[in-house]
């Protein structure tokens, strides 16, 4: 059995995948800019409303290869005299990934995960904005221009990247290659934020901070 035609339909599918990342980072900056100007609250929430209709596209177009991928696999292993109806095999077992849907499917879909992240913190550096709301107390000092120094360079940030996990940002290129010194000496990365007790940072933690770029660049236009 040739199942070149079907690995090369899903192959496509995947492709449409990049698109809808890309749509995402499209709609990831449009809210970011929507903060920076001082736009109407319910227009930055419309490009949430935006965000969670790419991730609800991103989790069908996943089953749905998942789906094909699963039932050509099974396929393969079972090698049956006569085909079965992929399409029908397929169908049902997405229709039962579909079933399992949740809200928590889309909140926990990564570039959305983003988008809410790096909207917070554009919100905490804009938060004299009176239509901004539910802003932490802890975030009062972060126009201070202390924030904008990487903990590693010592130096204004050109190119601030955050870490998820302690939400501290550092400058990308001197993070990496302390990552990259310490990987070859076999240890870890603490955090180089004084003060923080995160003890392993590593590479894939780390995400452009583009609310912190945007504040710097703002400053140094002044």
């Amino acid at each position: 059995i040739s199942f070149n035609a079907i690995d090369s339909a899903l192959s496509s599918l995947k492709n449409c995948q990049s698109y809808i990342n890309s749509g995402m980072d499209v709609a990831t900056q449009v809210a970011l800019d929507l903060v920076e100007s001082f736009n109407d609250e319910e227009d930055v929430n419309n490009m949430e409303k935006v965000m969670l209709e790419y991730a609800t596209m991103d989790r069908e177009l996943n089953h749905y290869i998942k789906a094909f991928e699963e039932t050509i696999n099974q396929v393969k292993q079972e090698k049956p005299e006569n085909l079965p109806d992929l399409e029908n095999l397929a169908k049902e077992k997405f229709l039962e990934m579909e079933s399992k849907n949740s809200d928590s499917d889309l909140q926990g879909n990564e570039k959305y995960m983003y988008f809410k992240d790096q909207l917070k913190e554009m919100k905490k550096q804009y938060q004299g904005n009176d239509t901004i709301e539910e802003i932490d107390e802890d975030i009062a000092v972060t126009r201070s221009q202390m924030n904008f120094i990487c903990p590693i360079t010592q130096m204004t940030m050109k190119r601030p990247v955050r870490n998820k996990v302690c939400g501290h940002s550092y400058e990308e290129d001197a993070i990496l290659e302390m990552i990259q010194t310490q990987k070859q000496k076999k240890k870890n990365v603490r955090c180089p934020k004084m003060g923080c007790s995160h003890v392993d940072v590593k590479g894939s933690d780390l995400v452009p901070d583009e609310a912190l770029k945007r504040v710097i660049d703002s400053q140094n236009k002044q």
